[in-house]
């Protein structure tokens, strides 16, 4: 799999308080493919390129989100609180 910064994406299994199904936005991609995502209760976890196959499934890409400028998690934290972020499914 090949995530990138905006794209929306489906937990296939339950995990950090969210359940199966649970949309996720990467907002952040490591260099060797592992990407950080938060998801609609403020928990936020990275995943390997090897994990993404076993437990996300990608739904569609949002311009929106593409030029998210990662500076930490407690940013992350804010902007969720401020609602920036919209999970709803397509």
């Amino acid at each position: 799999m090949n995530l990138n910064v905006g794209d929306k994406v489906e937990l296939l299994k339950t995990m950090l308080g969210n359940d199966s199904g649970t949309v996720g936005i990467v907002f952040y991609k490591y260099d060797g493919g592992g990407v950080q995502i938060i998801f609609p209760n403020g928990q936020y976890d990275g995943f390997s390129k090897n994990e993404q196959y076993n437990y996300l499934e990608f739904i569609e890409h949002v311009y929106k989100y593409e030029n998210y400028l990662f500076e930490n998690v407690v940013q992350v934290s804010i902007d969720f609180e401020k609602g920036y972020w919209r999970f709803d499914k397509p």
